[in-house]
């Protein structure tokens, strides 16, 4: 079933287009291939020798130290990056260049060991390298590293695993990219064959460690330095939700745009540790940063225990679900679940007509409904309600079928649309969309996953 709130219709806007993901990909492909290609001339300006696995061996080794950079890169939390592609295209990225790590550094120990063994063997001419040589015993253990790395990243592997165990995990690659560069530093004949390959790694790998060094440490302390975030109210909005006001200084001045979200630590003695993903339930004002929490977990479970005047310790803004990368005049928001969250600060800064589709399977469950009730009013926008269970099948098909998305929205091809709810509402929505004919680059379902 749904339910309708539709005031008259005004005009729209002119619409504009926006090539910021565009320019954030081709900038970021751009990097990748040219450091690709210039790694390779100074492997050849190294010069070849006659053995042609440890050829292999050499040039895998360097293509897998430049991946291990441009992982460096992704993982920097960069605000021009982010705002660009979202944390979840950079975690997708993350991954498959983490994947990419692994095999290369299969290759490169796999072709040196076996290039180099002779009568002895691969295993034997390994140890011996381990044992008489400069910096090999190091490499062993960052191999050792990202092999486990790469195995509980695997998606069997990492389905059984706790987050925090996967997590603490992960961060051992940072141990194995310091242990890799000393051994490039000790051993690669590349590094060490001319000044211009020198300077080269090392001003590469000082791009790399100098980006995370500022987007993970120095931007989160100074922000926070800057602004000195507050809890101002903690707000019940029903028996399992609650909004938390966060006030600072110069606020005005921070950036933020609706749709985005922080990693929120409240900085008591029992919660200072713990990092949560929230997004902006309101627009940002100047005045104040809101949040909303369901207690979905222990950590959001406890937001309704902090008291007025805690510290707090914000990282973000991040994300790309803004009005940034809208395309068109109008737009389409749909949310599921506490995804009502981002979607009700967007439906408050967003330009030009726009339809809601709130999906909830109970009335009774729709967070925040009077609050997007008085905005549609205000805006002149349409906020359906659509309820039921995920088995519910109206006149038109399935709730988020191509049909019924057609019946709610006929001009959903003229349309930006903005997503956020559970994975599979999102999938639903997007399959949808996809064989409605809408664009892809019209299609905006930022997945909140944070590249570690």
């Amino acid at each position: 079933m749904t339910t309708t709130l539709q005031p008259s219709v005004r005009p729209a806007p002119a619409g504009r287009a926006t090539p910021h993901k565009v320019l954030a990909k081709a900038g970021l492909y751009v990097f990748l291939l040219a450091n690709a290609a210039f790694v390779t001339y100074l492997f050849n300006a190294a010069g070849v020798g006659s053995n042609k696995l440890v050829n292999f061996g050499r040039l895998t080794g360097l293509y897998g130290a430049l991946a291990m950079a441009f992982q460096l890169l992704l993982v920097a939390r960069l605000p021009w990056l982010d705002r660009r592609l979202g944390m979840d295209k950079l975690t997708s990225w993350h991954r498959w260049v983490g994947f990419t790590i692994f095999w290369m550094l299969v290759g490169h120990l796999t072709f040196i060991a076996f290039g180099n063994a002779g009568d002895s063997g691969p295993i034997a001419e390994i140890i011996r390298q381990a044992t008489e040589l400069e910096g090999i015993l190091r490499a062993l253990v960052a191999w050792t590293i990202i092999m486990v790395v790469g195995v509980v990243s695997a998606r069997f592997a990492r389905r059984r695993m706790a987050y925090e165990t996967w997590h603490f995990i992960h961060l051992y690659t940072y141990i194995a990219i310091f242990l890799a560069f000393t051994h490039q530093v000790a051993v690669g004949s590349t590094f060490r064959k001319s000044a211009l390959a020198t300077g080269y790694w090392w001003g590469l790998w000082a791009f790399a460690l100098g980006s995370v060094v500022i987007g993970r440490l120095v931007l989160p302390f100074w922000r926070n330095w800057r602004h000195q975030f507050r809890v101002a109210a903690v707000v019940p909005e029903a028996h399992n939700v609650v909004s938390v006001y966060i006030e600072g200084k110069d606020l005005d001045r921070l950036g933020a745009k609706a749709g985005q979200f922080f990693l929120w630590r409240f900085l008591t003695k029992d919660r200072w540790w713990q990092a949560n993903p929230f997004s902006l339930s309101a627009a940002p004002n100047g005045k104040y940063l809101r949040l909303t929490a369901k207690a979905l977990g222990e950590g959001s479970a406890d937001v309704r225990n902090i008291k007025v005047g805690t510290r707090v310790f914000a990282e973000g803004p991040y994300g790309a679900f803004t009005t940034m990368h809208q395309t068109k005049p109008n737009a389409l928001l749909v949310a599921g679940g506490v995804g009502v969250t981002p979607i009700r600060a967007l439906l408050e800064e967003i330009k030009g007509h726009v339809v809601v589709l709130y999906r909830v399977s109970d009335p009774k469950e729709a967070v925040l409904l009077h609050e997007l009730e008085g905005l549609a009013r205000a805006k002149g926008a349409v906020l359906r309600l659509v309820t039921g269970s995920s088995k519910t099948i109206t006149a038109n098909g399935p709730l988020l079928g191509p049909d019924n998305i057609a019946a709610l929205v006929p001009d959903v091809e003229d349309r930006d649309v903005f997503i956020c709810g559970p994975n599979g509402m999102t999938d639903a929505v997007v399959r949808s969309l996809s064989e409605l004919g809408v664009p892809s680059n019209q299609i905006h379902a930022e997945r909140f996953a944070l590249a570690n």
